[in-house]
């Protein structure tokens, strides 16, 4: 139904940067919400940043505050995440959630995509 391919994972050294992308695909009639979440070793995912499509706001994570920062493409379905200054805790797997309204056969369903995940990894 929709579609999310994310790129731009790697291994980089503390203080380093890495932007994050994510395309969305699909019979997509309008996108409500957007976000980034991360899951590390032997722990739950949690949320990192979020923006609103409808006006942009945005929240993120007091550990990324500063940071990061979360932006996106309405044209084109994607969703980013730049990272600055990078440090070893940021390290796991960075997966992009969108949420909205596709087309179905007939009528408009909602739904709640994830992508495949890409890893992060901080170290010297």
């Amino acid at each position: 139904q929709v579609q999310l391919v994310e790129s731009g994972g790697g291994l980089v050294q503390p203080g380093g940067s890495l932007r994050l992308s994510c395309a969305a695909s699909g019979s997509i009639f309008s996108i409500t919400a957007m976000g980034w979440y991360r899951q590390a070793p032997g722990k739950q995912r949690e949320l990192v940043a979020a923006i609103r499509t409808t006006g942009g706001s945005t929240n993120y994570a007091d550990s990324v505050k500063g940071r990061f920062t979360i932006s996106r493409d309405n044209a084109k379905n994607t969703l980013y995440l730049q990272m600055n200054s990078l440090k070893p805790e940021d390290t796991a797997v960075y997966y992009c959630n969108v949420a909205g309204t596709a087309v179905v056969p007939g009528h408009l369903s909602n739904f709640d995509s994830w992508g495949q995940g890409t890893q992060v990894t901080v170290s010297s």
